[in-house]
């Protein structure tokens, strides 16, 4: 018998993964948009496959469970895009330019900058995942561990601007993260922009003002 001459095809594995991210991402975004128009008792797996146009297996295989889903959905949120959720913090834009700011009163101006729209991004979601906590172990560990994270992560930010000696006389970094979390968190932006009428830009002149005169000597 003669041999084929049909040239054998190469496995693509680096092909393969990008398209395996990409349906993934597909059912991620989908699965925010579901979360949102029902709640997360009102979600199903089946509405989330059928939103994303995707084979019921392909969304059990993006992530485990809704939980998962919704901790995905959260995540891409807060990094502007799945995508960005699967880099670094530190090494997404935004970020990097606050950390590479030698100007500190410049840095907190920047961090103030990206607060508006990760929050106006994620708070619907938030609010799901709020109601969902209160009877899913899994859920509220993941609040938990986005608590833990996002202190962990502006800690480093304070110690950076204490090595620079820009932190108050007697103000530990630990204090000082203590003091961005909370004049930074989404309660705080819920309270002034969304119950309270305030502009976006009202918003970050004054987060950048109070973390500057809070913090900086």
């Amino acid at each position: 018998m003669f041999e084929s001459t049909r040239p054998k095809r190469r496995y693509d594995g680096a092909g393969r993964r990008r398209q395996a991210e990409a349906t993934r991402a597909k059912v991620v975004t989908a699965a925010a948009r579901v979360f949102l128009q029902h709640g997360y008792a009102g979600a199903t797996i089946p509405a989330i496959a059928v939103e994303a146009g995707v084979a019921l297996q392909t969304v059990y295989r993006a992530a485990p469970g809704k939980a998962g889903l919704l901790a995905a959905a959260v995540t891409a949120a807060v990094a502007g895009g799945f995508e960005r959720s699967m880099t670094l913090v530190e090494e997404r834009p935004a970020i990097r330019a606050v950390i590479d700011e030698k100007d500190p009163y410049r840095q907190l101006a920047l961090y103030a900058h990206t607060q508006p729209g990760i929050w106006s991004r994620v708070g619907p979601l938030l609010r799901v995942l709020d109601v969902a906590a209160a009877s899913e172990p899994d859920l509220r560990r993941l609040q938990q561990e986005q608590d833990t994270q996002r202190l962990e992560g502006l800690t480093r930010f304070a110690r950076l601007l204490q090595q620079r000696g820009a932190l108050r006389d007697g103000l530990t970094p630990e204090h000082a993260a203590d003091i961005i979390v909370t004049l930074g968190s989404h309660a705080t932006y819920d309270s002034l922009v969304v119950k309270s009428g305030w502009t976006s830009n009202q918003y970050e002149t004054w987060l950048a003002d109070t973390l500057q005169r809070s913090l900086l000597v």
